[in-house]
């Protein structure tokens, strides 16, 4: 039976990864990931602040020290907040690449172009064997359209595209008017893959200190269901691998995940959950259940599951539709 896969051109065992998360931030519990079964590690993510502050002493182009942007940048941790410095990821990346023989990615995470294409070099020149983009913004400026916030991702894939060699993937939330227009555009732009979805983290208010507070809960099944729609609906329409995150939390979901369409399943909270031997688990699973349904390759899995991809505006419609006449517990279904 063979669970091999290739995501982002790269060759793994199987499709179940570490995401980008603290679990790698030690060389210790890096080898205990390998040693657990994972197929790729993704490191933490490296912030686009922290290499604007390291280079210029600025954020988005202000200065933190100055009583005229205070205010703004009140929420953004102070340098030595932070677990990596730029030169500590850079240095990190060497030292999990001579640990492991599973293949490494860095993860860089921003919202424009700026710093983002020079790192990217340091980077590469480190001996990371991909790159992913963790795009992650909330649009809330009422002046800028949907267009522009687009145009600037896309720019910015181009942009790493022409500045190094190793491949690289596009991390994205799902909160896009068109996500499938999205999608096409940053293939062919050339993004070696896209990762359905970023976590939308979201800060609750404290009452009693009246003050906005942030929360952070590891992922549940529950949130799968909207990853699966989005990658069958692009499975076979799009160049670039798909790599699914977040909702992934038991052999089943990741089973589901590589039948809808995905190359790669990253795992974070399960991992945090059950520990790295959770990998093997995984791994275990699929086979399993493989030879339950005779499939001899996780390529024959994947798309197993024939959803009209065709016509997926007419799928989703229907299965919308069917959805709501099923509800048997009487009343109206608007």
């Amino acid at each position: 039976m063979n669970l091999a896969t290739t995501y982002l051109g790269l060759k793994l065992s199987h499709p179940f990864m570490v995401g980008a998360s603290p679990l790698a931030d030690h060389l210790d519990t890096v080898k205990r990931l390998e040693d657990g079964g994972a197929s790729a590690i993704v490191l933490r993510s490296l912030f686009e602040e922290q290499i604007t502050m390291d280079e210029s002493a600025r954020i988005h182009h202000m200065d933190p020290a100055d009583p005229a942007f205070a205010a703004a940048l009140s929420a953004f941790p102070r340098p030595e907040k932070y677990p990596l410095s730029p030169l500590e990821y850079v240095e990190h990346i060497r030292r999990v690449k001579d640990m492991v023989r599973i293949p490494v990615v860095a993860s860089l995470n921003g919202i424009t172009a700026e710093s983002w294409a020079g790192f990217a070099r340091t980077i590469e020149q480190a001996g990371a064997d991909a790159l992913e983009l963790n795009i992650y913004e909330m649009a809330v400026d009422p002046r800028e359209s949907a267009l522009a916030i687009e145009a600037r991702i896309r720019d910015l894939v181009i942009d790493i595209k022409r500045t190094i060699a190793i491949p690289i993937a596009v991390k994205l939330g799902p909160f896009f008017t068109a996500f499938g227009h999205v999608a096409r555009e940053l293939d062919i732009a050339g993004a070696d893959g896209l990762v359905i979805f970023n976590r939308f983290y979201q800060p609750d208010i404290d009452l009693a200190k009246m003050a906005v507070t942030p929360q952070v809960e590891l992922s549940t099944s529950a949130e799968l269901l909207l990853r699966l729609r989005w990658l069958s609906a692009l499975r076979g329409r799009l160049r670039c691998s798909l790599a699914v995150t977040g909702g992934v939390a038991t052999p089943t979901d990741g089973i589901k995940a590589i039948v809808a369409g995905a190359h790669g399943v990253q795992l974070v909270s399960a991992i945090l959950r059950n520990g790295p031997g959770y990998f093997t688990t995984m791994r275990e699973g699929l086979s399993a259940w493989m030879d339950s349904k005779g499939f001899a390759s996780v390529d024959e899995v994947r798309g197993a599951i024939d959803d009209h991809p065709r016509h997926p505006d007419l799928f989703e419609r229907g299965n919308y539709i069917r959805t709501l006449q099923s509800w048997a517990g009487g009343g109206s279904h608007t």
